[in-house]
């Protein structure tokens, strides 16, 4: 299943930003996406247990702080990237003392668009 949180129609939760972004590893790894990374690549260069290294970045797409695109090769065996889905994350408190969360998202380019329009078209069919 992609993930692309630019898609969805509610807000975070706070509490799963907040419990994402406060955990260690999964800010290791939010620092290593420079670019989309597979997690075997993440696991490798964060120096984080493959498994371990699933885990956060369920908790990171959850929180709707990563993206997850799909790479389709020719030989069939086609692979999830991660990507960082943010530019920042703003957190307010309302007059309420409710918390709320804010991203500021990046521009997707071209390829990026169609990619995640293929994956759409894929899922449904």
């Amino acid at each position: 299943m992609v993930r692309d949180p630019s898609r969805r129609e509610e807000p975070p939760d706070p509490q799963a930003v907040l419990s994402a972004l406060s955990d260690d590893d999964a800010v290791d790894i939010i620092a290593a996406l420079d670019a989309p990374k597979t997690a075997s690549e993440l696991s490798e260069e964060c120096d984080i247990p493959l498994s371990t290294t699933y885990r956060k970045l369920e908790l990171l797409t959850d929180a709707d702080l990563l993206q997850e695109s799909t790479e389709i090769r020719r030989d069939g065996q086609h692979t999830t990237r991660y990507d960082v889905a943010f530019d920042s994350v703003t957190v307010e408190l309302d007059e309420d003392n409710a918390l709320s969360i804010e991203f500021s998202r990046p521009d997707r380019a071209t390829d990026e668009r169609l990619a995640a329009l293929w994956s759409q078209v894929r899922e449904e069919t």
